[in-house]
């Protein structure tokens, strides 16, 4: 029964940790594509840094206060974030999608700065970021119920 609880402990320290890790590195990336390489953030953009940013620092303050109840704040925000990014990629990558909802000031959301491989693009990695964000927190969840 002991061995059990510090497993479960341990699982939870390292999704939280996990989750951490994915929103640093999506803030520490977002913020090079902006200030190192001048890419000009679009509108939506701006959404997902909004979403993303504080969940690095939730996220940070849960990892090392081993605290999963920062979950009930994360989920929502990742949610949302995530809608935004998907959204976004729709923009960019299917003909006519971009017409929904045309930025009107600054640089249009259906630009794209990088494509990699064909299908990354930033939005792309936010929606990525997003997801694993989302599955680490469940993942904690399903720990807890077990």
């Amino acid at each position: 029964m002991m061995k059990e609880t510090a497993r479960r402990s341990n699982n939870k320290q390292f999704f939280l940790y996990m989750a951490w890790l994915v929103s640093v590195v999506a803030t520490l990336g977002s913020l090079y594509f902006s200030e190192i390489r001048g890419f000009i953030p679009c509108e939506l953009c701006w959404y997902q840094r909004i979403l993303m940013y504080p969940l690095a620092l939730i996220l940070g303050i849960g990892t090392f206060q081993n605290d999963a109840s920062v979950k009930r704040f994360i989920l929502p925000m990742a949610i949302i974030g995530w809608c935004i990014s998907l959204f976004h990629y729709l923009e960019q990558k299917v003909p006519g999608f971009a017409e929904l909802k045309p930025c009107v000031n600054g640089v249009p959301c259906s630009a794209e700065y990088i494509n990699w491989l064909g299908f990354i693009t930033i939005p792309f990695l936010a929606l990525s970021a997003f997801s694993l964000i989302i599955v680490f927190m469940l993942l904690i969840k399903k720990q807890k119920k077990d």
